[in-house]
């Protein structure tokens, strides 16, 4: 992991003052380490729970193999953001919005490499413009692929704050952890923050995320604070496969309840 970093930091030297310079201090990267955690069902519902909070907000899908925002949101997107990278369109050309969730959203394209393969430059750029669009929102959420690949960090990295989503699985908790410590080394001073999701009560997440936290404080010296625990919730699943946000169709869930929190406490934070 190490020499993978290196070699990145190496090559993306000269740019990276212009990436701490264009840093969207309103980004809010949603992050993973590993696929199938609900990573993008947190995503559009914290999106929606920032929108009833009154925040003007836009949700950017980043993860173009496995793009399922406007999927799950029942969305008829006509351009994404595959269209941005072949240099057709704009970024704010591709701006639709969603009437189920109240905030507006970029389409990834699933089965796309285009992103995976892009050079560093163009992915500065990308997030650069991501910035400038991020002026005429409160807030932006970036719902990032799974993996520590090269988009996932530097877009990650382009955030002000990043969350960091895991389950109590082992191998959800490893990855969570590889996550941070990748870009613990490569962007210091990050505003890291975790979430626990699909926590079988508010103990279980809360032992999870000791257990997360005493290996970033052992190893890394770091101590990510933890932003909420969203409980194991079957109407998440009802939600998801009827295309509407979770708020919108169980406004008082326990899972909906939860994740308004996280947005609250983001909010206060601030």
């Amino acid at each position: 992991m190490e020499e993978i970093i290196q070699e990145e930091v190496k090559i993306a030297a000269p740019g990276k003052i212009r990436q701490e310079a264009r840093m969207g201090n309103n980004m809010i990267a949603v992050a993973s380490g590993k696929g199938g955690v609900g990573k993008t069902w947190f995503s559009i519902t914290l999106a929606q729970a920032l929108s009833g909070l009154k925040q003007k907000t836009l949700l950017f899908d980043g993860d173009l193999g496995l793009a399922n925002v406007d999927i799950q949101l029942g969305l008829m997107a006509r351009s994404d953001l595959g269209n941005v990278i072949a240099g057709t369109q704009t970024l704010n050309q591709i701006v639709i919005h969603s009437d189920k969730g109240h905030f507006d959203v970029i389409a990834g394209r699933s089965g796309s490499a285009g992103l995976a393969s892009m050079p560093i430059g163009r992915l500065q750029i990308l997030g650069e413009d991501l910035a400038l669009l991020a002026s005429g929102y409160d807030k932006i959420i970036l719902d990032m692929g799974a993996g520590v690949e090269r988009p996932v960090r530097i877009l990650s990295g382009m955030a002000g704050r990043i969350i960091v989503l895991c389950t109590d699985e082992p191998t959800s908790l490893t990855d969570a952890y590889a996550f941070i410590k990748i870009m613990t080394i490569q962007y210091p001073g990050r505003n890291i923050g975790i979430v626990i999701n699909q926590a079988n009560s508010v103990r279980e997440g809360q032992r999870t995320y000791e257990t997360l936290l005493k290996a970033c404080r052992s190893f890394l010296k770091i101590e990510p604070p933890l932003l909420g625990i969203v409980r194991r919730d079957t109407r998440v699943r009802d939600s998801i496969r009827n295309q509407t946000p979770l708020i919108s169709r169980y406004p008082t869930s326990e899972a909906a309840e939860d994740v308004i929190n996280i947005a609250r406490k983001l909010l206060r934070d601030e």
